[in-house]
């Protein structure tokens, strides 16, 4: 599928501004999305929106189809008569520029529970309607996470290899027990995935209507303690006892002697083939559900993954084992037709990865971070570029570029000055500037670049475990003035798509997808 030319916006919704202690589907979103129109962006793309697992990272999850509990707005909840004022009156002095996932995590399961007491102990007519039919509709993955949950629950929140071998191993009979005795909590996991869902839907239909686009993620693998492989353990290269045989990883690298042991458990393909790729037609359909623009982070998998025997110190150790990419995409296209997808083909590119990409025809991506290295030929420079790619100042792994060019030497930073023609003195939008005037049909610019901001507000450094993904924006710095000089760089470059649209409609007059009259004006 080709892209058009534009721009858009790397933020994810953790990062926006509101009272509750992290970004969430309320007010801030909103807004954001009505500065994005005004600054001539039609692209917004956030990380992955599931569920967080260990440090807090969106790229590790129990689930690859489940939403994150912690981006439901209360605000939406107060409106549907499900919290009160006085449920949100006690709320913590929460920090505004970051996110303390601990006490958020504690504060807002408080009150989503006590949001799904009200729901589940209430007549609510057609939200509960709308909820038996959202349950019903995804059943085929929404039934074991919300046992999954219940039952890590029931475990003290112990990873699933350390439950007893009746329910580890999913035997019947304990599946049916523990479906019974924890019919509660399973029920209250299904709601607050139907209130993910119809909060997002809304938000995403907002944008959508003024012509913005929502580009999603989703990571090749999946996490070890999580519903996918417990519900799926025969499509994973797992022992008898469920234990992980090989994990993913990278080999050696110039920025790692020994490389990277990620510790994902990697997918048995002879089985995946067996029933037509199905986990991974479902997983690609959930997504699109969700987003208009599917990215995928580590695509050189698909060609071929790096393997490290389980319990290997090293990753130096390991081995390439060839995927069947192409089958996979066959199989996805089959069920959904030509999608339109963004692949991640950064790090270790073999001629089988470039040929994947071309045969599939997905776009790739250029960093503009990567390209200052006195070689005319390397390939992230602006002048070799295909029109079939996308363009980053720098992604969520890398430092803001403001932060980037003060961490370069004398010499590096006199080679990006050359290249640029320019002092560096605004280097961040004179990389946005290099980005927007390319020939690459797309470009992706992170909001801390946009904002010029400095290495405090990085927003994850790889290899280390915590202090990462906490950065929040003010809702102070996006300004109209912020927006004009986007909007008008974009214009000079043919990206924006002309003027903002305008529409008379009020987009609080509406019926929540749960039912419920919304009353409450979230942007008031």
């Amino acid at each position: 599928m080709r892209f058009p030319r534009e721009s858009g916006i790397l933020l994810h919704p953790t990062s926006l501004p509101g009272p509750h202690g992290i970004g969430d589907f309320g007010p801030g979103a909103f807004r954001f999305v009505d500065w994005l129109v005004e600054a001539g962006q039609r692209l917004w793309q956030v990380m992955p929106l599931g569920p967080t697992g260990f440090g807090d990272s969106p790229y590790a999850s129990p689930s690859a189809f489940a939403g994150n509990p912690l981006l439901i707005s209360l605000d939406w909840l107060r409106g549907d008569g499900l919290l009160d004022d006085a449920d949100l009156a006690g709320m913590p002095a929460f920090p505004d520029d970051r996110c303390d996932f601990g006490p958020v995590f504690d504060v807002k399961t408080s009150l989503l529970r006590r949001a799904f007491d009200r729901f589940d102990h209430g007549n609510r007519g057609r939200a509960n309607e709308a909820f038996e039919q959202f349950c019903r509709d995804q059943a085929d993955w929404l039934d074991d996470y919300a046992l999954f949950m219940a039952v890590k629950e029931g475990h003290s929140l112990a990873g699933w290899h350390t439950w007893e071998d009746s329910i580890r191993l999913r035997r019947p009979t304990a599946i049916d027990e523990w479906s019974t005795s924890r019919a509660p909590d399973i029920r209250y996991h299904k709601f607050v995935q139907f209130q993910f869902s119809s909060q997002w839907s809304e938000l995403r239909r907002y944008a959508n209507e003024r012509n913005v686009r929502l580009v999603g993620d989703i990571p090749i693998f999946v996490g070890d303690d999580s519903s996918d492989v417990w519900a799926n353990q025969e499509l994973f290269k797992l022992s008898e006892d469920g234990e992980a045989l090989e994990v993913a990883g990278v080999p050696p690298d110039p920025f790692s002697a020994t490389g990277q042991i990620w510790g994902n458990p990697v997918y048995d393909w002879n089985r995946m083939r067996s029933d037509g790729y199905a986990w991974w037609v479902a997983r690609i359909g959930r997504t699109l559900e969700t987003v208009d623009v599917v990215r995928i982070d580590h695509f050189r998998a698909f060609a071929a993954a790096w393997l490290v025997l389980a319990g290997a110190s090293t990753a130096a150790v390991g081995h390439w084992e060839r995927a069947p990419g192409g089958e996979v995409f066959a199989a996805i296209r089959r069920a959904h037709g030509d999608i339109p997808v963004i692949i991640e083909d950064l790090g270790v590119i073999t001629p089988d990865v470039i040929a994947l990409r071309e045969v599939l025809g997905f776009p790739g991506m250029n960093v503009l971070q990567f390209a200052f290295e006195n070689n005319p030929a390397n390939v992230y420079l602006p002048h070799n570029y295909r029109r079939e790619s996308v363009v980053y100042t720098g992604t969520h792994d890398n430092q803001t570029t403001v932060g980037w060019f003060a961490s370069r030497s004398p010499a590096e930073r006199e080679a990006i000055q050359r290249y640029l023609g320019r002092d560096g003195a605004d280097i961040a939008w004179d990389l946005i500037r290099e980005a927007l005037a390319s020939v690459a049909n797309t470009v992706i610019l992170s909001l801390q670049d946009v904002l010029r901001l400095g290495d405090d507000a990085r927003m994850n450094v790889p290899g280390e475990a915590s202090g990462n993904w906490s950065w929040r924006f003010r809702s102070d710095q996006l300004t109209a003035e912020l927006a004009a000089g986007l909007r008008e760089m974009t214009t000079l470059y043919g990206r924006s798509g002309g003027a903002p649209p305008r529409t008379t409609r009020n987009p609080w007059d509406y019926t929540h997808p749960s039912g419920a009259h919304q009353a409450t004006n979230p942007l008031a």
